[in-house]
Parts: structure tokens; C-alpha cells; sequence
């Protein structure tokens, strides 16, 4: 859940990238720090193995100026897939205002993909958040390889679910605003309901997307 600070005049905001080892969770940041023009976007941080696994998170900090000059902040974190570090991947999880599924779109990491979700909708209730109304996008990442599922099989397999479906690959950059785009889309609703976006700070879903992802520089201050 959002953290509001009316001392300080700052709103936080917490989104996680989760999936299963080697979905390109991390490389999805990596390439939405590239593309994001923010006045306020921080450096990557990352905790990685010496296989580049991401062992614990990787934190992208940004933020914008809303015309009353209140500080929107966003953590932007990615979980470890491996199994082992379930209890790393829950505290990442913790008062998230929304989440990134990056799934692995290769026809063997199925079953992977399977048990990292149902990892996800598990910790979720752990850490005392609700699944049904969490902001999720799902993305089908690695599009760029062969021997991956189609398309048309994903969006079958996925046709009774309600969240968003995105293709990606985050190695080549595609697909990867269109996700982050999709997640803020569905996380604005429940801030402007908890905290007045709209009427407090003038800001609708379009100008919030627009500020968060750089659009919209020099308007916002």
C-alpha cells in the first residue's frame, strides 16, 4: 500500500516485477531505466549472483513534482525467482501497489511459469494483500527466441483470466513500456480513490502516466 507523508509533502508508491528464475525480471528494468524520462529517476541497484541471477532485488527509484508541489514517488523492485529465496520474494512484496508477472514464453518453462504464479497469488494473501483487486499485468517475455509459445495459444490459455496480457522482449526493449504503461493504468484508479489525484492534484490517469514516464517534462512542475 501506498505510503503518504503530509509533512513531508511525498506519496510513495511500491510496483514489483515477479516471475520465475530467468524470465527477464531484471532486464526488464534495465530497459525501463533506458526508456523512462522522469525528472527524478535514480540508479539501478542490484544484489546479483556471480550467474547474474538477481539474489535478492533491484530497486529503480523515480519520481515527479505534481503542480502543488507534492512528491509522487515510485520503488520499482524486482523479486528473486528462485525458490529458495521465498522468503526474500515476500518481504519484496510487502504493501506493493501493484505487480508485473514476467513469465518466460519458451514451450519448456510451462511448469515454471505455473508455479511462480501460483508462488505469487500465495504470497500475496501471506503478506496480507487482496489478489482480487492487487494491479496485475501479465507479460509473456523472450519473444525473440524460438521454440516459444504462440500467440494465439497464450491468449487462449489466458482468455478466462482478467488481467492484462502483454508480449514482450525486454532484451530488445519491446514490449516492455507497454507493460509498465498497462500497470500504472490499472494502479491509478485505487490511488486516486486513496489519495485525490484528481481533484487534489489535478492529475488524471493520462497525466499521471505522462508524468511517471517523462511525457510530459516541463508541464508538471
Amino acid at each position: 500500500m501506498a505510503e503518504l507523508d503530509e509533512t513531508g509533502r511525498k506519496l510513495t508508491l511500491k510496483l514489483v516485477y515477479y516471475g520465475p528464475a530467468l524470465s527477464g525480471k531484471t532486464t526488464n528494468l534495465m530497459r525501463l531505466h533506458d526508456l523512462l524520462f522522469p525528472d527524478l529517476k535514480g540508479e539501478i541497484m542490484a544484489l546479483e549472483t556471480q550467474n547474474d541471477r538477481t539474489l535478492f532485488f533491484d530497486l529503480l527509484p523515480l519520481g515527479f513534482r505534481t503542480h502543488a508541489d507534492f512528491l509522487i514517488k515510485l520503488k520499482i523492485y524486482t523479486v528473486p525467482g528462485q525458490v529458495v529465496h521465498d522468503s526474500t520474494r515476500k518481504a519484496v512484496l510487502s504493501r506493493a501497489d501493484g505487480v508485473v508477472f514476467v513469465a518466460d514464453s519458451q514451450l519448456s518453462q510451462g511448469v515454471n511459469n505455473a508455479e511462480s504464479f501460483q508462488n505469487l497469488e500465495e504470497n500475496v494473501r501471506r503478506v496480507g494483500l487482496d489478489f482480487d483487486t492487487l494491479p496485475i499485468v501479465v507479460q509473456f517475455n523472450k519473444r525473440d527466441l524460438p521454440n516459444i509459445l504462440s500467440e494465439e495459444e497464450i491468449r487462449r490459455r489466458w482468455s478466462a483470466a482478467p488481467w492484462t496480457l502483454v508480449m514482450a522482449s525486454a532484451l530488445t526493449g519491446a514490449g516492455v513500456r507497454e507493460t509498465f504503461v498497462k500497470l500504472l493504468e490499472a494502479a491509478y484508479p485505487i490511488m486516486d480513490k486513496n489519495f485525490s489525484l484528481g481533484d487534489a492534484h489535478a492529475m488524471d490517469m493520462q497525466s499521471f502516466i505522462n508524468a511517471v514516464t517523462g511525457e510530459s517534462i516541463g508541464k508538471t512542475d
